[in-house]
C-alpha cells in the first residue's frame, strides 16, 4: 500500500529503522525471482550503502523455472536438498557474483535477505567476508549454522518488513 502524506498527515509519518529499509529492498529484490518455489531476494550493506542486490533465478540469458517449469518438482526433491539439480542460482550468491563482477569490496558487509542461507550460500558468504546476515524468514536447510557459529557470522532475526510505502507530495 502506498500512503500519500499531506502537510496535515506529515507529523504521523513513520520512518523506518535502518534494518527494516534494509529487508524491505530485500523483500522487493524478491520479486525478480524466477523460481516457482521461493522468492527470494538479498541486499548486501556495508556502512548503511547497498553496495548489490541479487534475487534467485536462471543464470543470464538461460531460460528459468517460470517458462520451462521447475525440475526440482517434476523430481520429486525436497526444499534444502540437491541445490545442483536447481536451474536457479540463488539470491545471496547473484548479489556476491554481482558486486564482486563490479569491483565492490564486499569485506565486513552485511547480507540482508529475506530467507537465512543454505549451506552453499553460507560458505560463499563467509569467504566473500560478510559479517552479519539478517533476515525474516527460515529456510529448510539450516546447515549454516555450525559454519556462522564457528566464524562468528552473527545472524539476527527480524520480523518481516512493514510494506506500506509512506511518502510526501
Amino acid at each position: 500500500m502506498i500512503t500519500k502524506l499531506t502537510k496535515s498527515t506529515r507529523r504521523k509519518k513513520s520512518r523506518p529503522d535502518i534494518d527494516s529499509y534494509f529487508l524491505k529492498m530485500a523483500l522487493i529484490a524478491s520479486e525478480r525471482s524466477t523460481c516457482r518455489r521461493h522468492s527470494v531476494g538479498a541486499v548486501l550493506v556495508k556502512d548503511k550503502i547497498v553496495l548489490s542486490t541479487g534475487y534467485n533465478g536462471a543464470a543470464k540469458g538461460a531460460k528459468d523455472c517460470l517458462e520451462l517449469g521447475c525440475l526440482r518438482d517434476e523430481l520429486g526433491i525436497k526444499s534444502g536438498e540437491k541445490h545442483e539439480v536447481c536451474r536457479a542460482i540463488h539470491a545471496e550468491q547473484n548479489a556476491i557474483i554481482q558486486g564482486s563482477s563490479k569491483g565492490v569490496v564486499l569485506n565486513d558487509s552485511i547480507m540482508y535477505c529475506t530467507h537465512t542461507p543454505c549451506n552453499i550460500c553460507a560458505k560463499m558468504m563467509a569467504n566473500a567476508g560478510v559479517k552479519e546476515v539478517v533476515v525474516f524468514e527460515e529456510y529448510s536447510d539450516n546447515s549454516f549454522k555450525d559454519l556462522f557459529k564457528e566464524l562468528s557470522i552473527k545472524v539476527t532475526f527480524l520480523p518481516r518488513p512493514d510494506l506500506n510505502i509512506e511518502f510526501f507530495e
